[in-house]
């Protein structure tokens, strides 16, 4: 059986982190979306997988080459165009047979890989919260009975999960798709006309994690994170604190005065402290330095970026090659203690959140004793003059003073 994953999208509503990467490829616990599926779907005993790709597909390209460092076989099919989810299953045609298709930025758990494997033609169903987002599932008598994709009206909170077992049938399904509203070929659509004729097994999943806006990394990164195995790859000085589950990475230096607070993951090539604080739910990626003086708590920091001096990062995401110039503070709390709204391709959008920080994207720097307010989304190649107070969207590649 091959697993098909979907990985063509960018995601702009992972902006700004996704100006620079497919959103597949956006870390949680040191390792991209993408990779947390091919891990669990192996460990659920599968081992060829075949990519959709599209938006920026050099770089899943050169991460995952042809699977051998995961010991599974990976090829690759280019969609082209984005039309839709069923157009992206579509050009799997050639290449499978029996199959199943995992959407690449929902991390899946092993159990319910194993389940859907077991089915002859199924989907996989769970309860949400907020159905909006999301494809509602009509079933009946444990089959998928209808799919209404992003409905006003809910009917339920029994929502599509993004994965799915087919076998060759879905494609002539496909073919006779009309283009919805949005000028795609939905997966959906296909599915609504193969569940009038065949039966579609509806399969209740319990392990599901979507990421939909920045802020969700958090969320995914924590969850995570609550399963690391501690480990010591790196050298730690005498005078350091270390409590919880804690992971250094190869080469690292943790130096004397550094207090850690897992769970935590430190990537390779890392120099931490003198003298931080590091507390819990932070992933911290390779060739980066936490200095002294700096709080860091509860965030994702990317490869290759600085914290370095007299420095706080709260729940917040900082992405590639950053550099945070001394004294600057990232805010993460309204001081009325309301939810943070943010601005994101120019919406308004209620995070339903009290705590987050900055979404930074790639190669940003502060001048020293810059203030970044709550629920900021920084561009990338952003310059931060000294002092300079930032609220709200910033475009990439601007300078601000």
């Amino acid at each position: 059986m091959k697993c098909v994953i979907m990985a063509a999208g960018e995601g702009k509503r992972m902006h700004p982190l996704t100006y620079t990467r497919p959103k597949v490829m956006l870390p949680i616990a040191n390792k991209p979306l993408l990779e947390w599926n091919v891990l669990n779907a192996k460990q659920a005993g599968l081992k060829d997988f075949l990519f959709i790709v599209h938006y920026k597909h050099d770089m899943v390209r050169s991460y995952f080459k042809d699977g051998t460092p995961w010991n599974v076989n990976i090829s690759y099919v280019n969609q082209g165009s984005p039309l839709g989810t069923g157009h992206a299953i579509s050009v799997t045609e050639p290449f499978v047979d029996d199959f199943l298709v995992l959407s690449g930025d929902t991390v899946f758990g092993v159990q319910d890989i194993k389940n859907i494997m077991k089915t002859t033609i199924g989907m996989g169903v769970l309860e949400v919260d907020d159905p909006l987002q999301y494809g509602v599932a009509e079933t009946q008598k444990g089959n998928v009975k209808k799919i209404y994709e992003k409905t006003q009206n809910p009917s339920s909170n029994m929502v599509n999960a993004g994965i799915y077992h087919f076998n060759k049938s879905i494609f002539s399904y496909i073919k006779q798709t009309p283009k919805s509203p949005r000028g795609e070929y939905e997966i959906t659509d296909a599915i609504n006309a193969l569940a009038t004729e065949e039966q579609m097994k509806a399969l209740i999943i319990k392990q599901w994690r979507d990421v939909v806006y920045p802020w969700h990394l958090l969320d995914a990164n924590k969850e995570t994170l609550m399963e690391l195995q501690e480990k010591n790859s790196g050298t730690v000085e005498k005078y350091t604190t270390i409590k919880g589950p804690v992971s250094i990475g190869k080469n690292t230096r943790v130096m004397n005065g550094a207090y850690i607070e897992g769970p935590v993951i430190i990537g390779d090539n890392c120099k931490i402290g003198p003298n931080c604080y590091i507390r819990p739910h932070t992933s911290i990626g390779n060739n980066c330095h936490i200095g002294n003086a700096c709080e860091v708590k509860n965030s994702i920091i990317m490869d290759n970026s600085n914290v370095p001096h007299h420095n706080y990062v709260g729940d917040s995401v900082i992405g590639n090659q950053c550099n945070l110039g001394s004294g600057t503070k990232i805010a993460n709390l309204r001081l009325d203690k309301k939810d943070i709204a943010v601005l994101l391709n120019g919406n308004r959008i209620n995070t339903q959140q009290r705590k987050i920080g900055a979404i930074i994207g790639d190669h940003v720097q502060t001048g020293i004793n810059a203030s970044i307010n709550v629920g900021c989304l920084i561009g990338d190649h952003v310059c931060i003059g000294p002092g300079t107070n930032v609220n709200g969207e910033i475009a990439p590649n601007s300078i601000l003073y």
